[in-house]
């Protein structure tokens, strides 16, 4: 997948490191449970999900957007995120926020969403 930051620089985090793994690990296993009701795979393989940074007291705030601005789930789907993200150990919030900006497009997929599209 293409454009996604999980990210914690310039500063070094004061999570230690291995924990910082796992819970980057967690987070993305998490993204991946959540998909959009009308498409076969996940936000996270479609590359809906720009950034994930974790600050210092383990809040999680998330650039996401959608296939397309008038998606009937625009409205639901940042909760489904955070509600997503929150569920992992370790993580004090989670905080959505949809962006529009670089636009979504089918290059942002991954490898195993376009095969699962059949986009090849």
């Amino acid at each position: 997948m293409t454009g996604l930051a999980i990210d914690n620089a310039p500063n070094p985090s004061a999570i230690p490191a291995d924990e910082l793994a796992r819970m980057t690990d967690d987070i993305v296993s998490a993204l991946k449970t959540v998909y959009d009701p009308e498409i076969p795979v996940d936000i996270y393989e479609l590359g809906l999900i720009y950034k994930v940074d974790i600050d210092d007291d383990r809040n999680v705030a998330i650039d996401m957007t959608l296939t397309a601005p008038g998606c009937p789930v625009a409205g639901d789907m940042p909760g489904w995120v955070e509600n997503a993200v929150s569920a992992v150990a370790g993580v004090a919030s989670a905080k959505a926020t949809l962006v529009f900006d670089p636009p979504w497009d089918h290059s942002r997929m991954s490898d195993e969403a376009r095969v699962a599209m059949n986009m090849w």
